[in-house]
């Protein structure tokens, strides 16, 4: 696993990322246009779907019939889960909530630099994986919301507005319609779609990772006023998560490198979708608790331990 640390530290996106980092810490007057960072996020958005559905027209539904029921059981289990932690931890149950949905949904910036390292290391994946990415969004955001609708008035009812976040917020709505032009469009459009969306996606995710460790940096300070309980949520959660995400997908019959995908979209907690979603339906929840969490704690940890660690597990597990 040293080598495997030791090998994604010194990769480049991981390098920006601390780079960012660094200039955040030091505060220096580097600067991420909003702008841009939208622009970048609304690209790997776009390219994830398209590359998923691309690759995913090549399989039958048999082949992919038990990894995405795998990602669905995670899709529910992980933001029930991620609750039960933080009522262990005495979080009240509206900022439980929120976690339990930012920590139930998954991370497209972790996914990519997942699939950027397996690349450079060589590990093979099933490339259908990218699919999974878009299953995984919005079940943990109803399933919390549902919570939510429990905890304060006793009754199931979501508010319209929660399941229109869920099916057509921005993240959801481009990678699902990425994947749908890339299912239809199949092989014909690799000449159109290659150039921009392929050949450099890993630039620009180097790039989208410097603004995010701007991002992170800014938001250490939320995370000392929490204080310990949300380290040590933020800490375990992934962990957990990704061990049970490692399990499933080994249980779904994947290879090493899917299995091990399967693992750190499990870890993964979202700074996208989930605080949408939250900002309007739970506004009384801390955005400094489970934006701090995610982002400033949990993003930083999975691309220095979580990615090595989901190929380790499965390395493991697969004997």
């Amino acid at each position: 696993m040293t080598e495997i640390i030791t090998y994604n530290l010194l990769s480049p996106a991981v390098l920006f990322f601390a780079l960012g980092l660094i200039a955040a810490f030091f505060k220096s007057d580097l600067k991420f246009p909003s702008a841009l960072s939208d622009t970048l996020s609304i690209y790997l958005l776009i390219a994830i779907g398209l590359k998923g559905g691309m690759e995913l027209g090549k399989y039958s539904f048999d082949a992919i019939a038990a990894p995405l029921v795998g990602t669905l059981i995670i899709g529910v289990l992980t933001p029930i889960l991620a609750f039960l932690i933080c009522k262990l931890f005495k979080i009240d149950n509206s900022n439980a909530i929120a976690l339990a949905a930012t920590y139930g949904s998954v991370s497209i910036v972790t996914f990519g630099a997942m699939q950027s390292f397996m690349q450079e290391a060589g590990i093979a994946y099933e490339s259908f994986m990218t699919a999974m990415v878009v299953v995984l969004e919005s079940p943990a955001i109803l399933i919390s919301m549902i919570m939510y609708a429990w905890t304060k008035q006793k009754t199931m009812h979501i508010h319209p507005s929660v399941i229109k976040e869920s099916i057509f917020g921005k993240s959801i709505l481009l990678m699902l319609g990425g994947l749908i032009v890339g299912l239809v469009s199949g092989e014909s459009a690799v000449p159109m779609i290659k150039p921009l969306f392929v050949d450099l996606y890993k630039s620009v995710l180097i790039l989208f990772l410097l603004g995010m460790g701007i991002m992170a940096g800014e938001r250490l300070a939320d995370v000392k006023k929490v204080g310990a309980k949300l380290i040590a949520i933020a800490i375990i959660t992934p962990v957990l998560f990704g061990v049970v995400g490692v399990i499933v997908g080994y249980l779904c019959g994947l290879s090493i490198g899917g299995t091990a995908i399967m693992g750190i979209l499990a870890a993964s907690a979202s700074y996208i979708a989930a605080p949408a979603a939250i900002r309007q339906s739970i506004p009384e929840a801390n955005p400094s608790i489970y934006l701090g969490a995610s982002l400033g704690l949990t993003f930083p940890f999975n691309l220095i331990v979580g990615i090595p660690l989901c190929i380790t597990l499965s390395q493991w597990i697969h004997g």
